[in-house]
């Protein structure tokens, strides 16, 4: 995620007590099952969960109802220090629908932007009771439907992966752990989690000016970032987000303020805005991508020998809608080719963009590529932005920049449109539905009857060699074969079909 600041703190006090679990609200997983794919072509149901991050939870004193945390004030008595906050306080069960407005159906679940006080939410994927679903996707793909309709400016339907603990930190310090929702981190070495490692951050605590919910310590915590989607119904950006080391900071090591760029983490990351890249025909109501109904996304994670120990490349992203494969647009800015997250592209597109390249002094792609070896949780959650508006991701962005100037311009929303009160107040009632989540060997997760070249001067013209009389020849990253294929069996010029599996080829 772009500017964002969120979550965590670290105490160094060790404490005989732990991060108390509540027990005055039952803790009720609402399931949502996922499907794990092989290049066979079949999908196997995995029966995972969702659960609510502990930041939104009830923390109450252990023995009693009496909020250790109110609006965003920890309460003096109960809370006077870290560690005997600790001991005082319990997260307690979640109502998820009542109170959050988080939902499941089948293999959908929806999220709910204003729920009477409260305002957005994060859940995370669980593998079981006491630990997240993990996700190792070198040489993999991940898919899911997303359908947000009813998701408009300022906000943001999110789904990425982070590089948290399994177990959600779970030590002698968190008794709560994943069952919870705990052990949260991301690139932006958020600072407004009211624990870290079963640890309160009220240390150095101040409530936000803005936000009556929210405030921040005086710790953040780090680690890598995979951003498949952010985005509303007028934009959306896939972007990683790479960190030279994981874990706690503090001052210049979290990257705050005026130290953006000499902390552990690229927090701008190397992002793909199909708007921003300049082809701004191509997602939205009634373009290319419809996104006035539902659609299915597809990212990619190319290895340089096309195996889950080899280094990360390449990160493709295609679209699925009525039937249709739709090849990611085509960047149309000048001296920035291609329709896909190389490290090429990211070196072009900070020169061109004149930003600042910490996406490649981290680690690149390879650092990326290490992260999503070792294992990353998946987030679902949707939110408005009291830093910056979303502007980030929707609209002229630095708001007195020029929209003309290269990379400014990122979605078609107002400089206005993101405020969060006219926001919560306008758009309370906006949700956005993920579902149908799939991830496996590359090609294995979705199906089509058509395939669409990228869109713009970068993508290849069609072209049928001697023999081939099915007509135009399939494009860039589109399916060229397989068991049960119809479509086109050669390849655009310069491309060839190479085989994935005995049920799918690609043109490459």
């Amino acid at each position: 995620m772009f500017p964002l600041a969120s979550l965590i703190s670290l105490c160094f006090l060790a404490v005989a007590f732990g991060q108390q679990v509540g027990t005055l609200t039952a803790e009720t997983h609402p399931m949502l099952p996922s499907q794990k794919c092989t290049g066979s072509g079949s999908c196997t149901t995995v029966q995972t969960s969702v659960v609510l991050d502990g930041n939104w939870r009830w923390l109450h004193s252990i023995n009693g109802t009496t909020n250790c945390y109110t609006g965003n004030t920890w309460d003096a008595t109960l809370c006077p220090d870290a560690a005997t906050c600790t001991a005082n306080c319990a997260l307690d069960g979640a109502d998820y629908s009542g109170t959050y407005g988080i939902t499941t159906s089948g293999n959908a679940l929806t999220l709910k932007f204003v729920t009477g006080s409260n305002v957005g939410s994060r859940v995370y994927l669980l593998a079981n009771q006491t630990n997240y679903q993990m996700f190792q996707l070198l040489n993999q793909e991940f898919s899911f439907d997303v359908d947000m309709t009813n998701l408009g400016c300022g906000l943001n339907g999110a789904l990425y992966l982070s590089e948290m603990p399994a177990d959600g930190g779970m030590s002698s310090t968190n008794k709560a752990g994943a069952k919870y929702g705990t052990g949260y981190c991301d690139s932006q070495c958020p600072h407004d989690l009211k624990f870290i490692g079963g640890l309160a951050n009220n240390v150095g605590w101040n409530g936000s000016a803005s936000d009556p919910n929210s405030g921040t310590g005086n710790f953040g915590t780090c680690c890598n970032e995979m951003d498949i989607w952010e985005a509303n119904k007028n934009a959306a950006a896939y972007t990683p987000h790479v960190c030279s080391s994981n874990g706690k900071c503090s001052g210049t090591q979290c990257g705050d303020d005026d130290d953006r760029y000499n902390g552990l983490c690229d927090k701008d990351g190397c992002d793909f805005n199909s708007f921003r890249m300049g082809d701004q025909t191509f997602l939205g109501p009634g373009k290319t991508v419809d996104t006035s109904s539902k659609f299915t996304v597809v990212t990619q994670f190319i290895t340089n020998n096309n195996s889950s120990s080899g280094t990360l490349t390449e990160i493709r992203r295609i679209y699925v809608q009525n039937g249709k494969v739709i090849q990611n647009s085509a960047s149309q800015v000048s001296g920035v080719t291609g329709n896909s997250i190389t490290d090429d592209f990211c070196n072009a597109q900070k020169t061109a963009f004149g930003d600042t390249n910490s996406f490649e002094t981290r680690g690149g792609l390879a650092g990326m590529g290490a992260a999503l070896g070792r294992g990353m949780v998946l987030a679902l959650s949707i939110w408005d932005d009291h830093e910056a508006g979303m502007y980030w991701l929707d609209s002229t962005y630095p708001t007195d920049a020029s929209a003309s100037a290269p990379g400014v311009s990122r979605g078609p929303c107002s400089t206005t449109s993101g405020d969060p009160k006219t926001v919560e107040s306008s758009e309370g009632s906006n949700s956005v539905t993920f579902s149908n989540i799939k991830f496996g060997d590359i090609g294995s997760t979705f199906s089509s009857t058509g395939s669409t070249s990228p869109s713009g001067p970068s993508s290849s013209s069609s072209s049928s060699p001697p023999g081939n009389t099915g007509g135009a020849c399939a494009a860039q990253y589109a399916q060229c074969g397989g068991q049960g294929f119809s479509g086109a069996t050669c390849c655009s010029s310069p491309f060839s079909c190479k085989v994935s599996n005995p049920y799918y080829s690609q043109c490459l």
